[in-house]
Formats: C-alpha cells, structure tokens, sequence
C-alpha cells in the first residue's frame, strides 16, 4: 500500500470519510473487473482538507494496479453488449452537438476496453482510435477491426495536436494520476478539440443518500469526484469547462437484477426472479439516478 497527496492541490491533509472494508483476499482481480459486483469493498476512502477532492488512500500502488489491468479478463462485459450500445449511441449525440459531425476527424477513446464506443464513432464517420491496458479487450478489438493500441496513453505517446475529440467513459476514477492523464490530453489535443468524462458524482444527492453503502464505493475506484473538484482539475490544466450534466446508461433487466442483488440480497433475489419468470432479461432500460454526469470541456484555441 501507498500513501499518496491529493492530485488536485498537493495537500497532505485529509479527514476519513469511509473506512476501510477490505480483508486479506488471495485474488483481487475480479474487482478491477468492469463488471465487478464488489460493491462497499474499498480502502480507506479521504477527503482533502483544502479542496475537497475525495480518492482512496493508502491504496495499491500505481505499478500494481496498471499490472492487474492488464491482465484483466471480462467475459460479462461482452454479454452485456446491447446495453452499451444503446448507452454510448445516446452519449454521442451531445458529442457532436458540440464538436460537429465525424467527417474523418480523430476522435480518442483512452480505456476504450473492447472498443464498442470506436465502433459507433466509426460509424458516424470519426476516424477512431483507443487505448486500453487489458490485453484481453485489445485482442477482442482489433480482431473486430478497430484501431486500438494497448498500453496507457502515456505510454503510447501520441503527436501534439492530433485529436478533435478525446473521451474518457468511466475511466478517470481508476486512474492513478488523473491530473497528469489530463495534462497528457490537453497535449494531443487540437486547439479548440474537446475532452469529454464520464464519472461517478460523489456529491449528487443519491450518493449522499446512500452514504457507505453507495454502490460505487468500490477497490476499483481511486478518485471520487464531484462537478465542482473535476471542474477545478479541468481549469488548472488549461481547459474551458463549457457544462456537466447528469446522464445515466442502458442496462439489460438480467444484469441490473444482479446488480441490485449484490447489494441488496433479499431484494435482488426476488428481482431477479421476477425478471426471468417475466421474460424481461434481455429488455434494456435507461436507468438515471443522478449519480453520474458528464463534464465537457474545450482545449482554448490560444493558451491560456
């Protein structure tokens, strides 16, 4: 385990906000899984002093953690593959509000897994690329044909200024170094490109609501974020925070009743009953709890 200061200020000083719950485990991998149901398993989870950024500390070391992502395997996650569809369809449209059409323009997806936003991206016209640690979903991406590169994008080390758009959907929690990840896409980016996070809102009301037992407390998760601490992050590193707004995701019946099993198990169990004697499983619904948003942002067109 490693201590570490808080990514958005440097400050040292932190109070508890959640205790540890973990336990001595043999194998922690399945937890880093995009699928993984370990919810309410976490280290210790703090809350800087001085600017309010909220992250996991002592955590795994940085070195530790890109290892067990790369070695990460996750069969569910394509299972669940209409859901995501439907999910990264609806987060494109804003996109292109914004930036405008494809139009063979560079778009970057960093922990793209096995590619599923690429491919719709591709298929309004992006000329699209990914990056993604996990051997496994780099293997199934390129065999679909998708430009993905495996590694981190700091190590992949892309030219100045090549990307119009570069998105991050549910990534930027996991990572070890969120302001220098930042940095890095303010880099390769074009004057005027876009960067686009999706997250979880540590701060929205379903997650005050919840307290410890907020699903989203996971080993996984080294930073929580709220709009106003991803906001700062965004700013200190040079970009212009255009807005952030709270949108959800598909999820098939069968997996959310899991979902909801893993936490509630009582109430799963009799969900997830329900739902197979229903004959529902297969049947994606758009679930919104207000606990994850959007930020868009914009690379000015002269620094700042």
């Amino acid at each position: 385990m490693e201590f570490v200061v808080c990514n958005l200020c440097g400050s040292s000083r932190t109070r508890l906000r959640f205790p540890s719950t973990l336990s001595r485990r043999r194998d922690r991998a399945p937890d880093f899984r995009c699928t993984s149901n370990g919810y309410g398993i976490h280290p210790p989870i703090v809350q800087c002093v001085d600017c309010g950024l909220v992250y996991a500390n002592p955590r795994y070391a940085a070195s530790e953690i890109t290892e067990t992502y790369r070695a990460i395997e996750d069969p569910l996650y394509v299972l669940e593959r209409e859901g995501r569809v439907l999910t990264f369809e609806r987060h494109l449209q804003p996109i292109e509000q914004l930036a405008g059409p494809g139009h063979g323009r560079r778009l970057l997806d960093v922990g793209c897994h096995i590619g599923i936003f690429l491919e719709i991206a591709q298929a309004h016209g992006w000329e699209a690329w990914g990056v993604e640690p996990s051997r496994w979903a780099v293997e199934i991406a390129r065999a679909r044909g998708l430009r993905v590169i495996e590694g981190t994008l700091r190590e992949v080390g892309f030219p100045n200024a090549w990307f119009d758009v570069v998105t991050l959907w549910d990534v930027i929690e996991h990572l070890g170094d969120p302001m220098g990840e930042l940095r890095e896409i303010y880099r390769i980016l074009k004057p005027d490109g876009w960067v686009v996070i999706h997250t979880m809102d540590i701060e929205s009301p379903f997650a005050r609501l919840l307290g410890a037992r907020w699903p989203w407390l996971m080993e996984m998760h080294l930073y929580y974020f709220s709009r106003r601490t991803l906001r700062s992050m965004l700013e200190r590193v040079g970009f212009r925070v255009h807005h952030m707004a709270a949108e959800g995701r598909y999820l098939r019946l069968g997996y959310l009743a899991t979902r909801v099993r893993a936490l509630f198990p009582r109430l799963g169990a009799l969900l997830v009953w329900l739902v197979q004697r229903a004959h529902l499983a297969a049947r994606a619904v758009y679930i919104d709890l207000g606990d994850l948003f959007t930020a868009y942002a914009q690379k000015p067109e002269s620094p700042q």
